[in-house]
């Protein structure tokens, strides 16, 4: 019996478009600090929260991260997270992939229990065999580790699985454990990005991520 097969897909940019909500709750925790959200540089939607936090609050000459992070996830607990809407065709796209007989993982570098509650409000959670993102402590906030101990926790093989995201960071995590990285064209990320990280495949359209996930699967 050959291994069941799976996809791991992030969040941000992939299932949902969330700028609205982060920027919104990005703009609070710099009001916090002091600052004035108008000098701040554009927000890149994809790397981790303090990757995000660091790079603005640079334009300020700060380095309270750390508090930073603290404002950003109050806010973004109360109301931010209400900020998303899923891309137009990803619930059937979810369902078109459960009824493949896939299995099917949330793996983004949001905070987990973020994650599952904007997934539960979509009503997308039902589609998921397991949400993951990252906890405190920050043991999984790069995507590389959090790929490989979802991996780990399923007994998941690497070869029969397939890595779907917006951004780099997906592409180079997921080939960090030995999976294949299907790119889309929708979200926060260039094909450039993509291409230039080592995409095994781009994909233009959510109505055709199922048809190309399952193919590289198959393949």
């Amino acid at each position: 019996m050959s291994p069941a097969r799976s996809v791991l897909l992030d969040l941000d940019g992939t299932l949902i478009d969330s700028r609205p909500g982060i920027v919104a709750s990005c703009t609070a925790a710099l009001r916090v600090l002091g600052h004035d959200r108008g000098k701040a540089p554009d927000i890149a939607i994809g790397p981790p929260l303090e990757d995000i936090l660091r790079t603005l609050l640079q334009a300020y000459g700060d380095d309270r991260i750390d508090e930073a992070v603290v404002a950003y996830r109050q806010h973004y607990g109360e109301s931010g997270l209400l900020g998303s809407e899923p891309y137009p065709g990803i619930g059937g796209t979810l369902q078109e992939l459960r009824q493949a007989g896939l299995r099917i993982y949330l793996a983004t570098s949001k905070r987990e229990v973020f994650a599952r509650r904007i997934l539960e409000n979509l009503n997308l959670a039902v589609y998921f065999d397991g949400i993951h993102g990252s906890v405190p402590g920050g043991t999984l906030d790069h995507k590389a580790e959090l790929l490989a101990h979802i991996l780990s926790e399923y007994g998941i093989a690497a070869s029969h699985s397939l890595m779907i995201g917006d951004r780099r960071h997906d592409i180079v995590g997921a080939h960090a454990v030995t999976m294949r990285g299907l790119g889309v064209l929708w979200g926060y990320g260039s094909r450039d990005e993509l291409e230039a990280a080592g995409a095994d495949q781009l994909v233009e359209r959510p109505a055709d991520l199922a048809r190309t996930a399952l193919s590289m699967l198959n393949g």
